[in-house]
């Protein structure tokens, strides 16, 4: 079977698109912020200069692990596209925090409120929208198979929320004049944007640590794999990640001396790694073939 560990470029292409729209309506939702006086299109620009930076860390990620495997990195670089996920969230949490003091300030103080102008503000959250929705749009799909790529929808998803909170925030000032709507909507963006951060840094966590995957199923692989002819035991079973979408097994397994005597490990092999790959997409695995009764089961599994 083989063993590839380069990763699609199809990732990197929806980043560079999505980084494109980004970053070009954030010029336009600053220049806003400033002349209509909102806190909460600054508070979206902000999250929406997360989502930028966030996306080129993604994107300079995805660039540097499309690099081949080296004899000193022999799985190539795509945790690199881990750590590009792991920037991500903690951007979001510092913006979180900045714009929450930010928001709180202003309603405990009255007399540094600013009345933002309302429809300046109606008009670059709506456009702020769109971009959002264009962006989630591109990277739609993509982040099943790439823990960078999910960093970066999760946090176009979030803005595209704080820009609706943005528009409600507009509206309700227009008709009523309620300046407070402003900073309230501040706050519901950095509400919004804590738990997409904890998300995807726990997430993150759990590939650095070697977690199993969540969707791995161990004793079911040991099933599976026992069930080949040959095979009398499977046991110091070990599954992690490189990055999401790329699993990496490996198992002791004890076989009937016959196989051994026989000459048939490589015809074993073949059919062990086709199970895994078959069943569990699983790609790289590695074997160590035992005959039976050669180790006790170990206490791990």
């Amino acid at each position: 079977m083989g063993h590839d560990h380069a990763p699609s470029s199809s990732p990197r292409n929806r980043i560079a698109i999505a980084f494109a729209i980004i970053a070009v309506f954030l010029v336009v939702q600053i220049i806003g912020a400033l002349a209509s006086g909102s806190l909460a299109l600054l508070a979206d620009s902000a999250h929406m200069s997360s989502d930028a930076i966030g996306l080129l860390v993604a994107l300079i990620a995805s660039i540097l692990a499309l690099r081949p495997a080296t004899e000193r990195h022999t799985f190539g670089f795509r945790r690199v596209e881990v750590l590009g996920a792991a920037v991500n969230g903690l951007i979001l949490s510092v913006v979180a925090i900045l714009v929450a003091i930010e928001a709180v300030r202003r309603l405990l103080i009255p007399d540094e409120l600013v009345e933002p102008v309302a429809l300046p503000m109606l008009i670059v959250a709506i456009v702020g929208l769109c971009a959002n929705i264009a962006a989630f749009l591109v990277l739609r799909g993509g982040d099943r198979n790439s823990l960078n790529l999910r960093g970066a929808l999760l946090e176009v998803v979030g803005d595209t929320l704080g820009s609706i909170a943005a528009i409600v925030a507009a509206i309700v000032l227009l008709l009523t004049g309620f300046a407070q709507a402003d900073a309230i909507a501040s706050l519901v963006i950095a509400a919004l944007i804590v738990p997409r951060a904890a998300v995807l840094l726990r997430d993150v966590v759990r590939v650095l640590i070697l977690s199993v995957p969540r969707e791995t199923d161990i004793a079911l692989i040991r099933s599976h794999l026992a069930e080949e002819a040959g095979v009398v035991a499977v046991h110091d079973v070990h599954v992690w990640s490189i990055t999401t979408g790329s699993p990496v097994f490996s198992a002791h397994v004890q076989v009937d001396p016959a196989v051994l005597a026989e000459g048939r490990t490589s015809e074993l092999l073949t059919r062990l790694q086709a199970c895994l790959e078959d069943h569990f997409d699983v790609a790289h695995s590695t074997f160590q073939l035992e005959p039976a009764g050669h180790s006790e089961e170990p206490t791990h599994r």
